[in-house]
């Protein structure tokens, strides 16, 4: 969304009128390719970096975006994005030489410690990974949209497409999330590290369709993105979490097929950069309008450079892994670059220029020696690739050349980074900065581990020890450290309890610790069963549903020992039901209650349990126990601080 003056198009004159702007953008660049007026001559590289704001209390997300601009504002690198607890900066564009990458890093290091200086006015820091650990499912809320006119117009646009009634999202990993989201701002999950290349028209199609064949190997060792409101997904769940956030299509019954508007693309790139633009205009309705001051065509006949704003509006609504880019250069000249948006953002600035590293390096290495990059693999191989990558990152193994099957840290050692090197020597890039960076990806393959292996380790491991909500923010805290500190990856050790001094569980919300994977019953089963179940699953309560999960009842321990003590003969009453005994209008407490009102609702009421609904719909329960274990980490963590106090006062 580059353009900042966009709107919804309400007007049919209006969208005419924008259509044939469109449309003769078009025309104009087939005409620029044709006369080649493109700058060829030279490789410029450039990047955007997004991130996340944390408050320093809670490690949750800090909605002051607005302010930080507001305070910055002249700083031009610095701009919005859709949430109000994100923020983007640009990093200049360099030509690929010399010491490019570490002028990259010191700037990318400058420009975020000027951010972070102006967060800490608001108790808050900045943190770079493509999935915030500690993001819940109600920071998502339309309340969290960034206040800018266009982001408005994006939101109300894509919701127009929508078939169905709710976005939907589905992944499966060592967990599995399914929930439903009434707004495209769950897109606000992800963030990026986005990279660009200039290249030749001449050489585009060859260059594009190797960033296409190289998306899912780089994916994969750069993977950072595997944990989604508490739950192990895909290594780079932001590729999913992307696409399925913007999904407008619906299921039907019959075979038609329609395209995700994020998506990776559906064959080999043939003819010129005309077939993406001509393609995403015939796929995908306009979902955003610009006044247009330009007529492209009269533009070109005057002699001059159109800006094709039109046509760069659109293209800022189709999301591409790899996506097409038009601009003009300083000098005056119109150029095409390629847009790599696979790239997480994170774990550290030091990670993603190594990760950039990679990339150029290894687009130019084989740019030099392959002609063309279909003759060696399929379109079809090349997508399963890129798939396999966001779920399994440095798991994966690959269709490679030649139809060869190669682990993925076997193919990024063996094959991608020698030629990476290569290709960095090849415009002249400093051989201290190749060494670093490359370096840095081949100790990542050597040891086998990138930013999603870290987390999942790390996660998997504390959440044996303690509460899922202190475990994310453990693992939270655990990456702001690292990223502060700015060693690679590869090199931190797993999270642990005890790098966390300050855990404070404040204002938490009953969604944050109940219980969602619940065992229920209903009210004609057998109280006998009720009875096993409980035992079984040695729980107190157990919550009644009917057949479309609607809580009906609360079965708790207290009554089952009320109904067997009060029998002469047991046996005799085998056939009694759920319905006999339970509490038909049990009290309940909605997600979004805060924990701390629904401690005083239990001690209010003298009870042990509170299910948790949305519209009658049973989704959790609450209970004293996690409580009791909330505050018995309060209490360890309280008196370990006591202990280390002591010790270094006798010290």
């Amino acid at each position: 969304m580059g353009e900042q003056k966009v709107d919804l198009i309400r007007d049919d004159t209006k969208m005419r009128l924008f259509m044939q702007a469109l449309l003769n953008d078009v025309k104009a660049l087939s005409y620029m390719l044709e006369n080649d007026l493109f700058e060829n001559d030279i490789t410029r590289i450039g990047a955007e970096q997004e991130m996340v704001l944390i408050e320093n209390r809670t490690l949750k997300p800090a909605p002051v975006a607005m302010e930080v601009l507001e305070a910055l504002e002249h700083y031009p690198w610095m701009s919005t994005e859709l949430a109000k607890f994100n923020l983007e900066i640009n990093l200049d564009p360099r030509k690929l030489e010399g010491k490019c990458l570490s002028e990259m890093l010191t700037e990318g290091r400058d420009r975020l410690q000027i951010i972070q200086q102006e967060l800490a006015k608001h108790g808050a820091s900045l943190i770079l990974t493509g999935i915030l650990p500690t993001l819940r499912k109600f920071d998502l809320e339309m309340s969290n949209l960034t206040p800018k006119p266009r982001y408005y117009a994006l939101i109300n646009a894509i919701n127009k497409q929508l078939m169905a009634s709710d976005y939907q999202v589905r992944l499966e990993g060592i967990d599995e999330l399914l929930l439903k989201h009434d707004s495209p701002l769950i897109e606000a999950c992800n963030t990026s590290f986005q990279v660009h290349l200039q290249v030749s028209a001449h050489q585009f199609v060859k260059m594009y369709n190797l960033s296409q064949a190289l998306a899912g190997p780089v994916l994969a060792i750069a993977a950072n993105s595997p944990i989604v409101f508490g739950k192990r997904l895909w290594h780079e769940s932001r590729i999913a979490m992307f696409q399925q956030a913007l999904d407008t299509r619906s299921s039907h019954l019959h075979l038609r097929e329609r395209s995700a508007r994020v998506h990776f693309g559906n064959s080999w790139l043939n003819n010129s950069i005309l077939d993406i633009y001509q393609e995403d205009i015939a796929r995908f309705r306009v979902l955003l309008g610009s006044d247009i001051e330009e007529d492209a065509l009269a533009v070109l006949q005057e002699g001059k450079i159109p800006k094709l704003k039109a046509l760069q509006v659109h293209n800022s609504t189709v999301y591409r892994w790899n996506r097409p880019c038009y601009g003009i250069s300083d000098n005056g000249k119109p150029h095409l670059r390629i847009e790599n948006r696979v790239f997480p953002s994170g774990p550290t600035v030091l990670d993603e220029v190594a990760n950039m590293a990679l990339w150029l390096g290894a687009m130019c290495g084989y740019g030099e020696h392959i002609l063309d990059v279909r003759q060696l693999l399929t379109f079809e191989d090349t997508r399963d690739n890129f798939e396999k990558a966001a779920k399994f990152g440095i798991d994966t193994k690959f269709n490679w050349f030649g139809d060869n099957k190669i682990a993925a840290t076997d193919l990024i050692l063996q094959e991608i980074l020698p030629v990476a090197e290569e290709g960095l020597k090849l415009h002249h890039v400093d051989q201290g900065d190749i060494d670093l960076y490359l370096g840095i990806i081949r100790e990542r393959a050597k040891s086998h581990m990138n930013g999603a292996r870290w987390a999942l380790r790390s996660f998997t491991r504390l959440i044996k020890e303690t509460s899922k909500d202190e475990a994310l923010t453990v693992l939270t805290n655990a990456m702001k450290e690292h990223i502060s500190q700015g060693g690679p990856v590869h090199e931190w050790p797993l999270a642990d309890l005890k790098d966390l001094k300050d855990y404070q569980p404040v204002n938490l919300k009953v969604s944050e610790i109940m219980t969602t994977d619940l065992f229920t019953v209903q009210k004609d089963d057998l109280i006998r069963l009720v009875a096993e179940m409980m035992d079984w699953r040695k729980v107190r309560y157990m919550p009644v549903e009917d057949e479309k999960g609607r809580l009906v009842g609360l079965v708790t321990s207290r009554l089952l020992l009320r109904f067997y003590t009060q029998l002469s003969n047991p046996l005799a009453n085998t056939l009694s039901t759920v319905e006999d005994i339970m509490i038909k209008d049990p009290i309940t407490v909605s997600p979004d209650a805060k924990v701390m009102d629904a401690m005083q609702i239990m001690k209010e009421n003298r009870i042990g349990c509170l299910p948790v609904t949305i519209h009658d719909e049973l989704v959790g329960i609450i209970t004293e126990m996690d409580f009791l274990r909330m505050s018995t980490r309060l209490l360890e963590r309280l008196s370990s601080i006591s202990g280390e106090a002591r010790t270094n006062a006798e010290e």
